[in-house]
């Protein structure tokens, strides 16, 4: 692959059960492209990041990550250089906000036996929590954080091994309006930080979107509606496609907002 492409996704489909999760799937992410995968609930968007992570395989199709071609590597040496966040994040033990950004060093939910992180480890995730806005809460145990702050120690955490591509599960899922707001604007500044990262974030409601998403997939029961520019995809006629509902899509300072369109006067 040539070497500013971090995924080459090919006629991919996945299938449980005998049933298509996902199905004929093409899709190309490169260095400093941001992409969003929308569509309803049961779209095939999470399945669909699996594959792209390396913790799912495709029951068809091809799918290279990172130059690796999955079924021909070692998966838990890829997924190194990949940072996923996940809200639904499950911790062993009350970890303070550096704890758990240091245990994406590790890939664990707690902190390993007789492992020291160095000085340049702790450096690191001191320069990660002070970039999303954290430093004073950097010994803040996990059970006290509120949703929001759990949700940028996730992303420190993701970046913690510096990774070539970040993967966002709905990040903003269980967010009141003032902390998603934050968590947006706290993507957005690791962004324009790392150039060259490639980031992909599934969600359903495109008020979740931050500005700086380049690419979008749309997906209905499996299969891509629409790809390619952000601002050319999310548009009022292939949104109301994905989700089969009448909406309509405006896009103000950068940000996306969905309505119901109005009912055509007859």
């Amino acid at each position: 692959m040539p070497g500013d492409v971090l995924v080459r996704a090919a006629g991919v489909r996945v299938t449980r059960s005998g049933r298509d999760l996902v199905h004929d799937v093409d899709l190309t992410i490169r260095r400093g492209e941001h992409w969003a995968l929308l569509g309803p609930n049961g779209a095939g968007k999470s399945t669909l990041l699996t594959v792209l992570g390396a913790t799912g395989h495709p029951s068809a199709g091809t799918v290279d990550v990172l130059g690796h071609r999955l079924g021909r590597v070692d998966v838990r040496a890829l997924r190194e250089h990949i940072g996923h966040v996940d809200p639904r994040h499950r911790m062993q033990s009350p970890l303070s906000v550096t704890e758990t950004v240091l245990t994406g060093l590790t890939g664990t939910t707690d902190l390993m036996l007789r492992w020291e992180p160095s000085a340049a480890d702790l450096a690191r995730a001191a320069e990660l929590v002070a970039d999303v806005g954290l430093s004073a809460r950097r010994d803040a145990r996990w059970p006290v954080l509120s949703q929001g702050e759990r949700g940028r120690t996730l992303i420190a955490r993701a970046l913690m091994p510096d990774p070539e591509l970040l993967l966002l599960d709905e990040p903003a899922t269980g967010l009141d309006v003032a902390a998603r707001e934050h968590l947006l604007d706290t993507v957005d500044a690791l962004r324009r930080r790392h150039p060259d990262l490639g980031s992909v974030m599934v969600t359903h409601h495109l008020e979740d979107l931050p500005t700086s998403t380049t690419h979008a997939m749309l997906l209905r029961d499996g299969a891509v509606v629409a790809q390619g520019p952000a601002a050319t995809v999310i548009t009022s006629e292939a949104v109301s496609h994905a989700f089969d509902f009448p909406l309509t899509i405006a896009r103000t300072d950068g940000r996306w907002h969905a309505r119901r369109a109005a009912a055509t006067a007859r």
